[in-house]
């Protein structure tokens, strides 16, 4: 008896994929399955393949199979915290796939397939918490990325192509063992942001705005100059900071 349970997971049958279908806030509709102790791709959900988005996270999962292109009309894929250690091929094919999250499996850089690059119009991917080693400059293909999460990994540097990606805005790339802390920031923050920028000239300025503008340039100085006692932190002694083993188990990058 021991042994029909436990090691199969549970079994997901067509009625329960059906009540797991929820209407999301734009009229679409999400096959929620995550959480739910799934160790093989559920077969019977194929005859679902019209939702909008799949969520199959926080489950044992070790492979999805190619059938996974099936669903075309995805725009939304979610497979975080399984125990992954491959995509398959057939993943290219989705090319309506606006959100892939695979964070938290045991993805190796060589078993990342080609077909990622084909996905044309994905705006967000999370490869965080796995094993890459490096990352394909081929990914640079994905002209559309604004967000990629790279942290957790092994790698040591970002391909040129990724990080100058057009429209991405957030990239993600901390704990891996980069050379020096330097690359390190360099690689976290691929968006160059200016502190000041100055329109015109002190020159250009008639007397009177120009006095103004000194003005008000020496009041913003004191200010800045000025530390408070009111400001200082405050100690708490007795507040204990959380282990690392804590921070650890926290998804720290969750998208949305």
């Amino acid at each position: 008896k021991g042994k029909a349970k436990g090691p199969k997971g549970k079994k997901i049958t067509l009625k329960i994929a059906k009540n797991s279908i929820r209407i999301t806030l734009d009229g679409g509709r999400r096959l929620d399955l995550s959480k739910m102790g799934i160790t093989t791709f559920p077969k019977c959900i194929l005859k679902l393949a019209d939702v909008d988005e799949l969520d199959l996270s926080r489950n044992m999962l070790k492979k999805i199979p190619s059938s996974i292109q099936k669903f075309q009309k995805l725009r939304w894929l979610d497979l975080h915290s399984n125990q992954l250690e491959e995509l398959p091929e057939a993943i290219g094919t989705l090319q309506n796939l606006f959100y892939l999250n695979v964070c938290n499996n045991k993805l190796t850089t060589k078993n990342l397939p080609e077909g990622l690059n084909l996905l044309k119009n994905l705006h967000i991917l999370n490869l965080g918490l796995n094993c890459l080693d490096s990352i394909p400059t081929s990914l640079g293909a994905l002209r559309e990325l604004t967000e990629i999460g790279l942290f957790d990994n092994a790698l040591t540097t970002i391909p040129n192509s990724v990080k100058k990606l057009p429209k991405l805005k957030k990239l993600n790339a901390e704990r891996n063992p980069f050379p020096d802390s330097t690359k390190q920031v360099e690689h976290a923050d691929s968006i160059k942001r200016v502190e000041m920028l100055h329109l015109v000239q002190e020159k250009d300025l008639c007397s009177s705005c120009l006095k103004m503008c000194t003005d008000e340039r020496d009041k913003l100085n004191k200010l800045m100059n000025v530390t408070p006692s009111c400001l200082k932190k405050p100690s708490f002694p007795l507040l204990l900071t959380p282990n690392s083993t804590a921070k650890d188990n926290q998804e720290e990058w969750r998208l949305r």
